[in-house]
């Protein structure tokens, strides 16, 4: 019987995550491949053997963890994230309606976010960009619905089946918002009102051309925080250490005069 301390270094070898990255993406691979007819036709039982393979697997991983950190093990939320995905894949209905909860699975590839340094700093800028990009959406839904209703307004005789009311024009006018076709609504709607582009084209501005790049603003500012905050704090333990290695050398010196000192006596 391991003891807790063996059980930490276990699951925190850099070995032990390889191994389980790779089932990971094995297991990922093989429920894509149940996807297909003719795949599942040819290798249908060994894709099951491998599934069930990499679902114990999963479950003796967690155990491990569980063993090694006990309570404190739930305090991670990648932690709960997987024992949630196993825990649906365990369940005995995995049939009908809730044969859906098994393709969960593939979430578990998510978990390379936390082994590749760069992908955890790219989730942890947009995880502080949230506030900043909630205060962004709400701007952008308001000026979306004040925009829906001056075109239902307008243009809901000219082309109804895109602003025949005020669910058609926000459907519209997002997809306007995302570029797609919006030349087909624009020329259409200026067939009977020529002056309609004033309205798409100041629309386009406000929302592509504006607000959305204020997206990509406040992404970008929240990456180089998070940079900067990473240089300060390797500048703050490479002082540390340059300041322990000068207090050792302090040291050594005294005690390299106090022999002297002892010796000329």
């Amino acid at each position: 019987m391991l003891s807790r301390g063996r059980l930490r270094v276990l699951v925190d070898s850099p070995w032990f995550t390889k191994v389980i990255t790779a089932v990971i993406l094995v297991n990922a691979i093989t429920l894509g491949a149940e996807t297909s007819p003719e795949l599942m036709a040819s290798f249908g039982d060994a894709l099951h053997l491998i599934d069930r393979v990499a679902l114990a697997v999963f479950v003796v991983e967690l155990a491990l963890r569980f063993g090694a950190y006990g309570r404190s093990f739930f305090r991670d939320p990648w932690n709960w994230f997987d024992t949630v995905v196993v825990a649906i894949t365990l369940l005995p209905a995995a049939s009908g309606s809730f044969s859906v909860l098994r393709a969960l699975r593939v979430l578990r590839v998510l978990r390379l976010v936390s082994v590749v340094p760069s992908m955890r700093r790219v989730v942890s800028a947009l995880l502080t960009a949230l506030p900043g990009m909630a205060s962004i959406t709400a701007l952008l839904a308001l000026v979306l619905y004040v925009s829906a209703v001056i075109a239902t307004k307008l243009f809901s005789t000219v082309a109804p089946e895109y602003f025949g009311d005020l669910g058609d024009s926000l459907f519209t006018l997002f997809q306007v918002m995302t570029g797609e076709a919006w030349s087909e609504v624009a020329r259409q709607v200026m067939q009977e009102k020529p002056f309609a582009w004033v309205f798409f084209v100041g629309y386009l501005a406000v929302t592509t051309f504006t607000v959305l790049n204020l997206f990509i603003a406040v992404a970008v500012s929240a990456m180089q925080n998070q940079m900067s905050e990473e240089h300060a704090e390797h500048d703050r333990e490479e002082m540390a250490a340059t300041m322990e290695i000068l207090a050792e050398v302090r040291k050594l010196r005294a005690d390299v005069e106090e022999l002297r000192g002892r010796a000329s006596v």
